[in-house]
């Protein structure tokens, strides 16, 4: 708003030592936010859920990931800060789901068949249930019960704990569901700078126009003093 009052401001008192500011100024802003668009299109280049047969939800890696973005999330310190909120949050809770069941009706959890056919997004994915290849047998979306014969062959396997502050907090698959959830929010956030930019842009090319205007201006005769008159005398000049 500062920089825009500035514009306004040289533009119509004609203050070509303001008007010059903001350009100097928006200049910087300009290259920030393009500098910020590249930078977010770079770090979420990598990374989309994996598609497992008979579910129609993805479930998401942390191998699938890389760069900047992911070091920050698997960084213990960050990792800390952010199951904390995830915790705080109860986004795990909030999937809980409950039908009748036409025999006796009563009010009990939904199937393991209408579980599987749920569109669920990355973070509750990835941190509220095991990894499918684990094998756990579905009792209620956030408690499951190891089958006899599972395979640990994904570590998150062992992780996993039906307790309801821990769950798969500590999961890799929670933190490949973060990062999904904050690529997806990143290209969004960078479809609106990209407009936002295009805006910034047309802007600055009419404050340019605007002190270039002011510097003509600065630059000509004083007034009263016309050009015209100078190139062709009054006829009726003796």
């Amino acid at each position: 708003m500062v920089i825009s009052l500035m514009g306004f401001a040289g533009a119509c008192y004609k203050l070509t030592w303001l008007l010059w500011l903001y350009l100097f100024t928006m200049f910087f802003v300009v290259a920030a936010l393009l500098g910020f668009i590249v930078f977010a299109f770079a770090v979420t280049d990598r990374g989309h859920g994996q598609v497992v047969v008979s579910r129609s939800f993805l479930e998401y890696q942390l191998s699938d990931y890389s760069g900047w973005l992911k070091e920050r999330v698997s960084d213990p310190q960050y990792w800390s800060k952010i199951s904390s909120c995830l915790r705080d949050a109860r986004v795990c809770k909030g999937m809980a789901r409950y039908v009748r069941d036409p025999a006796t009706g009563m009010i009990m959890s939904e199937s393991a068949d209408m579980f599987y056919r749920r569109q669920l997004s990355p973070i509750e994915s990835g941190c509220c249930k095991p990894p499918t290849s684990c094998g756990y047998v579905y009792m209620n979306e956030t408690y499951w019960n190891q089958n006899n014969g599972i395979m640990f062959g994904d570590p998150d396997c062992t992780r996993w704990n039906n307790d309801q502050q821990e769950l798969c907090y500590q999961c890799d698959s929670c933190k490949a569901g973060v990062l999904a959830s904050i690529r997806h929010s990143w290209r969004k956030v960078s479809v609106i700078n990209i407009v936002v930019l295009i805006i910034l842009v047309i802007v600055y090319v009419v404050g340019c126009a605007a002190f270039r205007n002011n510097r003509r201006i600065d630059n000509s005769e004083p007034y009263g003093e016309s050009r015209m008159t100078k190139a062709r005398p009054s006829r009726y000049q003796f």
